[in-house]
C-alpha cells in the first residue's frame, strides 16, 4: 500500500489543451499506464495565467474520470512571465549554507519582490574559470501565480505534490530517452501554441533557457486572417488537410512565412546563448511540442541554423502495451505529450 502513494500523474496544462500521462516504474526505465488529452476553451488559458479556471476545472476532472485515475498525486509545471530562470556565479558554498542565503543571494537576480516568490536552486559545479566560483540555476516562481495552479488541482479534488517547470521536464524527457554524453551542448525546443522555449544543455544540466512569447497560433493566426479562414479551417490547412477554394500552394506561402519568423526567434536566443557563454554552439537540436508536427519547422531550423534538427521521440525508452495503446497514435501524438511524460516520470518528495 506504502508504494502505491508514491505514484503520480503528470499533468500539463497547456495553452489549448490538457495532457495526462501516468508512468509505472520497470527494471530498466517505464512502462506507459494511462494517457488522455482534452482540448481547452480558447482564452481559458492566456499567457500562462488561469483565466476561467471553472472551465479548466471540468476539463480536468473529466479527464481524470474517464481514465479512471485512482491516485490523487499530481505533478504539474509552470512557465512563462511569472517564472524567472538564471544562471548565476556564487562563491562555492555546501548545500546547507545555500539554501541559508538563497534568500539574500537572488535579490540582485530577481525582477520581482523576494517576498513574492517562491525560490529553487541548482547547484551545478564549480565554474571552469575560477574554481572558488560555482554556476547556480536559480528558479523563482510568483507565489500567486503558483497558489492559482495549486487552488485550481485541488477544487479538482487533486493532490498537487510537484511543481516543475516546462523546459526542466522536456530535459528529463530528453535525458531519460536519449541519456547525456559529458560536454556534449544540445538545444532542447520546446514549440508550443502560444510560446516557444528554448533550453540549452550542456552533459545534461541547463545552461541557458529562454521563453518566447510566440508560438504555433501565429500559423493560424496568418491562416485566418490573410485567407478569412475559421479557427478550425486555419488548424486543418495548417496540418496538411484541405479545405475548398484553399490551394495546398497559398497555404504553404503563408506557413513559410509564419515558421521564418518563428526560426528567426529561436536563431536569436541561440546567437545570444554563444555571444554571453565561453560554451560552443549547439551541435545538434531537438525539437517538441505541437508546433514541431508544421514539417516545414524543421527543415527551416535545420537549413538556418546549419546543424542537424531532429523531433524528441518521448516513447523511445518508454514501454507500452500495443493491445492497449495505438503505437501510431503514439508516434503522431509524442509532440504534445513531452511535458507530460516528463512530468510523470516525477515521484513524490522529489525537489
Amino acid at each position: 500500500m506504502f508504494q502505491r502513494n508514491k505514484d503520480l500523474i503528470g499533468i500539463d496544462i497547456g495553452s489549448s489543451s490538457v495532457k495526462l500521462v501516468q508512468l509505472k516504474e520497470v527494471r530498466g526505465g517505464y512502462q506507459l499506464v494511462n494517457l488522455g488529452m482534452a482540448n481547452l476553451p480558447p482564452d481559458a488559458i492566456v499567457d500562462n495565467a488561469i483565466m476561467d479556471s471553472s472551465s479548466v476545472v471540468g476539463v480536468i476532472r473529466e479527464l481524470v474520470e474517464s481514465h479512471k485515475i485512482k491516485t490523487k498525486n499530481v505533478a504539474t509545471s509552470i512557465s512563462g512571465h511569472s517564472v524567472i530562470i538564471r544562471k548565476i556565479l556564487l562563491p562555492i558554498m555546501t548545500e546547507e549554507e545555500m539554501e541559508a542565503s538563497i534568500q539574500w543571494e537572488a535579490e540582485q537576480y530577481i525582477p520581482f519582490e523576494i517576498s513574492e516568490v517562491n525560490l529553487d536552486f541548482q547547484i551545478l559545479g564549480p565554474d571552469a574559470n575560477d574554481a572558488s566560483q560555482m554556476n547556480v540555476i536559480l528558479v523563482a516562481a510568483k507565489k500567486d501565480f503558483v497558489n492559482d495552479y495549486v487552488a485550481l488541482f485541488r477544487e479538482c479534488g487533486l493532490n498537487p505534490l510537484v511543481m516543475d517547470v516546462d523546459c526542466f521536464s522536456v530535459a528529463n524527457v530528453f535525458e531519460a530517452n536519449y541519456g547525456v554524453s559529458e560536454n556534449e551542448i544540445v538545444a532542447l525546443i520546446d514549440l508550443g501554441a502560444s510560446s516557444l522555449n528554448v533550453n540549452i544543455l550542456k552533459g545534461g544540466l541547463s545552461v541557458f533557457t529562454r521563453d518566447i512569447q510566440v508560438g504555433g497560433n501565429v500559423f493560424n493566426e496568418e491562416l485566418q486572417k490573410r485567407l478569412g479562414l475559421t479557427s478550425e479551417d486555419a488548424e486543418k490547412v495548417k496540418l496538411g488537410g484541405e479545405v475548398a477554394g484553399i490551394s495546398p500552394e497559398t497555404v504553404a506561402a503563408i506557413v513559410e512565412d509564419a515558421t521564418e519568423a518563428l526560426t528567426t526567434d529561436i536563431q536569436r536566443s541561440l546567437d545570444f546563448f554563444s555571444a554571453s557563454s565561453s560554451d560552443d554552439r549547439p551541435r545538434k537540436v531537438y525539437i517538441t511540442g505541437g508546433v514541431s508536427k508544421v514539417a516545414a519547422i524543421k527543415a527551416s531550423l535545420a537549413q538556418r541554423l546549419g546543424v542537424e534538427v531532429q523531433l524528441i521521440d518521448p516513447w523511445r525508452q518508454i514501454s507500452y502495451s500495443k493491445k492497449d495503446f495505438d503505437p501510431d497514435y503514439l508516434l503522431a501524438m509524442g509532440p504534445l505529450f513531452t511535458v507530460a511524460i516528463g512530468l510523470a516520470m516525477r515521484r513524490v518528495g522529489d525537489k
